[in-house]
């Protein structure tokens, strides 16, 4: 608005810029909010999938994002599951088609146990959660999380801290998907309120769960398959754009 130089106010405006208004500050909020997060793409909305996508599973990822209110992707590490969902939903941000981003992780330890690690709870949680940040600060700066987290516009948090909530307009990720168990994944997915996206990310051969557990997004992929509006989709090997060896690597486990 004419007069406002806050941060938060310019995202907050921008975040309901679908509502009418011939206020004639509206539109110099827009440029400053929409400013280029991705150097590739100027200020425009992301469209054109072909120049985000570096492979064809990757684009039929995009295209399932942009097309389905819930999207189940699995696939090897280094395939761009995580990042590619929070770039969504970032992007979603910014046009005001949702008011506040979600990412969420199971704390589940891999070979290491969380009472043995040092600080409270949350200091204790925290390397859990450390991949997401890391992945918001592809896009936004670090200034930029801050304030859009003090103003819980982005939250990150561990997946038992969603119980009991439900979440209207919001863009919900939920990665490492592997280690949640069935319940946690039922509890998960129904925390989806009205105008809502959601996207699970996982890989079912780094399964960090005591032995015996059944993975809950595998018992989702046999139980939600027919679900209309719900969409799974697989990467492979050939969509890995990490490091060339990181392929090979995929490849010398899956022969093992």
């Amino acid at each position: 608005m004419p007069g406002s130089t806050s941060a938060e106010d310019e995202l907050e405006d921008a975040l309901v810029r679908f509502q009418p208004s011939d206020e004639s500050g509206v539109d110099a909020h827009k440029s400053v909010i929409s400013q280029d997060l991705f150097e590739d793409e100027g200020t425009s909305h992301i469209k054109d999938i072909s120049k985000i996508a570096r492979s064809a599973g990757q684009a039929e990822y995009l295209q399932a994002m942009a097309e389905n209110d819930i999207v189940m992707a699995i696939g090897p590490a280094g395939t761009g599951k995580t990042y590619l969902a929070v770039r969504t939903a970032v992007e979603a941000l910014k046009s005001g088609q949702v008011r506040k981003l979600i990412l969420s992780r199971p704390a589940v330890e891999a070979g290491e146990k969380l009472g043995f690690l040092p600080g409270d709870f949350q200091q204790k949680v925290n390397p859990y959660l450390r991949p997401l940040y890391d992945a918001l600060h592809e896009m936004l700066d670090y200034d930029q999380v801050r304030r859009y987290s003090d103003r819980e516009i982005i939250e990150v948090v561990p997946l038992a801290y969603m119980r009991g909530r439900t979440l209207n307009q919001a863009f919900i990720i939920l990665d490492e998907a592997q280690n949640t168990t069935p319940v946690q994944m039922k509890m998960f997915l129904t925390r989806m309120g009205a105008r809502s996206r959601i996207v699970v990310t996982g890989d079912p051969t780094q399964l960090d769960l005591p032995k015996g557990q059944p993975s809950g997004l595998l018992h989702a992929r046999k139980v939600l398959g027919s679900v209309e509006g719900l969409k799974w989709i697989e990467l492979g090997t050939s969509d890995i754009v990490r490091n060339r060896l990181v392929t090979g690597i995929v490849n010398a486990y899956e022969r093992h």
